[in-house]
């Protein structure tokens, strides 16, 4: 696969009101905000990949994600992720049997994935059928690989890398993703049953799960914030540390999402972990500005390595 030309991102008002235009429309039926501004320069052929997979990822986190307490509409729940796992048996076998899957199985003729990868995102979905809370961190750590660092995985195919290292770039992020998505959640997700937070932290700060509920901030609550902030936070500082200079070109969209997150985590610290009485965002300028830095970067970089190289050599996976 060969990496991103400069020629092939345009930052001119017009170039960007069209991909814009374009890009918001497709997106908005699969990925929220955040990744719509972390994708937006993607040269259009890994874009359009990255939306039907998102697509597929999305139609399955929606089987479970309006699910409330209640063992009827859990199992009218498994049933349709059965129905998935059945799709893609029949994908990987050639033969998919929906649009969503029909248009997966061309994103997977060009980049080519592990079903494992499938199998283990539809699995991490349903966890959330089975837990209402977990116990350890090691416990919510699996959740975490299956629900996001799964699909980093799926990501880093599409973007091309060299080094086997941006596997576990891929890993550590999903992990600190999804760590900074549940403290900003706190409320949404507590209104629904779910507690995500370990209940081992909990008791250690001495933060109940009804004090969760009741959105109650105190001195506890902020030192189990300010815990986990830190968890989180180790884990975008090893993703840093696995991500190659080698990669970086490749990896921009990957980047760009983990600062705009990161930027979300440090808003949670700004305004003292209470996420109960405060919307945690990056306003859309913010994003966009994250985006449009981190590319012009990349252009940089792709510009001296092709200066110092004579060309651009072709990218592994």
């Amino acid at each position: 696969m060969k990496a991103v030309t400069t020629n092939t991102i345009h930052f001119t008002p017009w170039h960007l009101r069209d991909r814009t235009r374009n890009l918001r429309h497709e997106l908005a039926r699969t990925v929220q905000s955040n990744f719509f501004y972390s994708f937006l320069f993607l040269p259009k052929q890994k874009r359009q990949a990255i939306i039907d997979v998102y697509a597929f990822c999305r139609a399955i986190d929606d089987t479970v994600d309006d699910v409330v307490e209640g063992p009827s509409r859990s199992e009218e729940a498994r049933v349709e992720l059965d129905k998935w796992r059945e799709e893609l048996e029949s994908l990987y076998a050639g033969r998919p049997a929906t649009p969503i899957g029909g248009k997966l199985q061309r994103v997977l003729l060009r980049f080519p994935m592990p079903k494992e990868y499938f199998e283990e995102m539809i699995n991490g979905c349903e966890m959330d059928l089975d837990w209402n809370h977990y116990e350890t961190f090691e416990e919510l750590y699996r959740y975490c690989f299956r629900v996001a660092s799964i699909t980093g995985l799926m990501c880093i195919e599409i973007f091309g890398y060299r080094s086997p290292a941006a596997r576990e770039y891929a890993v550590n992020l999903g992990v600190a993703l999804q760590l900074t998505n549940i403290l900003r959640d706190l409320k949404e997700d507590a209104a629904r049953g779910r507690v995500y937070l370990p209940q081992e932290d909990m008791r250690r700060f001495g933060y109940s799960v009804a004090d969760l509920r009741n959105g109650v901030v105190n001195d506890n609550f902020r030192d189990l914030m300010k815990f986990e902030c830190d968890r989180a936070r180790s884990y975008y500082r090893r993703a840093a540390e696995c991500l190659s200079e080698e990669d970086l070109p490749t990896m921009t969209a990957a980047v760009t999402m983990g600062r705009i997150y990161y930027g979300l985590l440090k808003r949670i610290e700004q305004v003292n972990y209470d996420v109960f009485n405060h919307r945690i965002r990056l306003h859309r300028p913010e994003r966009f500005l994250i985006a449009l830095g981190e590319w012009v970067k990349a252009i940089g970089r792709r510009g001296e390595r092709e200066s110092g190289r004579g060309g651009e050599g072709e990218t592994r996976r």
